[in-house]
């Protein structure tokens, strides 16, 4: 039986976490594969109860789970928090911890959003890619960092900081990942100013040579950040750092009409974490108004990379398409004339096509 460890964390997580488990639920009986689900708390729940954003009880947890299922963290409430208690520094902590050093962030348009994109349709209709982050390193990992005051100022340091094997292993996931899809990969970088990524475009060039079917091209992130809204058909596979990965697949979301829709995985060893890229949204918590599609197609990507469930995962993803077909939409996808629904509702639709 396979263990998964469920972190509903806060804000807006429990409510779309709960009808993702739902989802997850109702496949494993359909499908009878049995599943072990045992709850955590993560973030800003885990520092009221316990005082620090993620205990090592959890973390345990999550090592004896084969797959993580998160929802999200943070809260205007613990925003003055001192840095290493804050909320975010469990996400980091957790993906250290098992080892997941390579994002997976799927932006795919559905064709019945076309019209929730603010884009023009003749851009983005047909756009089906996948940003590959690294996740582990980087600036928000890197040594020396901190804030000090020298002389009456204040001086703030973070390290940029790369590896030959840390790249490598995740351009090893981003070639893998195009040669199961349309085998292309665009690495980011800013070669032309930064050493670190400039070693980073070397590595990954130098690893093409082993994935000769898959072709390779470099942009710097500036300019990727203007392609993906001028003509974001013409990528496949994104490959980049922690930081750039972090807000070119945020802008990638946009692309697909609401950042509700994007699920992501984090894996790297023999664990995983699935979760929604959204926040946790405090401003419309508590209200049945937040979209779960995100947190359900994340539940199919556990089901297809980690419990190896490829039928399942894919019936997951036209149920979600079908409701979208039959133009049910939740507040942040909604156009005039749409039926919007709630969180609650939303799951129930999916539940119905499965």
């Amino acid at each position: 039986m396979e263990q998964i460890l469920i972190l509903p964390g806060d804000g807006i997580g429990p409510e779309v976490v709960e009808q993702a488990i739902r989802v997850l639920e109702k496949v494993s009986k359909l499908q009878k594969f049995p599943l072990s689900l045992e709850e955590g708390l993560i973030g800003g729940a885990s520092l009221d109860r316990h005082g620090v954003p993620i205990t090592e009880e959890t973390l345990q947890k999550a090592k004896r789970s084969r797959a993580v299922l998160l929802g999200a963290v943070g809260g205007p409430q613990w925003d003055d928090l001192p840095t290493d208690r804050r909320p975010e520094k469990a996400l980091l902590r957790i993906r250290k911890e098992l080892g997941c050093f390579a994002n997976l962030r799927p932006a795919k348009l559905y064709g019945a959003l076309i019209d929730s994109s603010p884009l023009r349709p003749e851009i983005v209709s047909g756009v089906d890619l996948l940003v590959v982050r690294e996740l582990t390193g980087g600036l928000y990992f890197g040594e020396p960092r901190g804030v000090e005051r020298r002389d009456g100022i204040e001086r703030g340091v973070n390290t940029l900081v790369y590896t030959t094997p840390e790249i490598e292993r995740v351009a090893r996931v981003a070639f893998e990942a195009a040669s199961q899809r349309r085998k292309k990969v665009t690495s980011v970088d800013k070669a032309n100013v930064l050493e670190t990524t400039a070693l980073w475009r070397r590595v990954v060039t130098d690893l093409h040579q082993e994935y000769r079917d898959v072709s390779l091209h470099h942009l710097y992130v500036d300019n990727c950040a203007m392609q993906l809204i001028q003509n974001p058909k013409q990528f496949d596979v994104i490959l980049t750092e922690n930081l750039f990965g972090d807000i070119l697949s945020d802008e990638a979301a946009m692309l697909t009409g609401s950042i509700g829709m994007l699920p992501s995985a984090s894996m790297g060893g023999e664990h995983a974490i699935y979760e929604p890229v959204h926040g946790s949204a405090p401003d419309i918590a508590g209200q049945g108004k937040a979209n779960p599609l995100a947190t359900i197609l994340s539940v199919a990507m556990l089901l297809r990379y980690s419990l190896r469930q490829e039928g399942v995962a894919d019936t997951i993803e036209k149920a979600v398409e079908k409701v979208l077909n039959e133009g049910y939409r939740t507040a942040d996808l909604a156009r005039p004339g749409a039926a919007v629904v709630g969180t609650a509702k939303m799951g129930d639709l999916v539940l119905g096509h499965l």
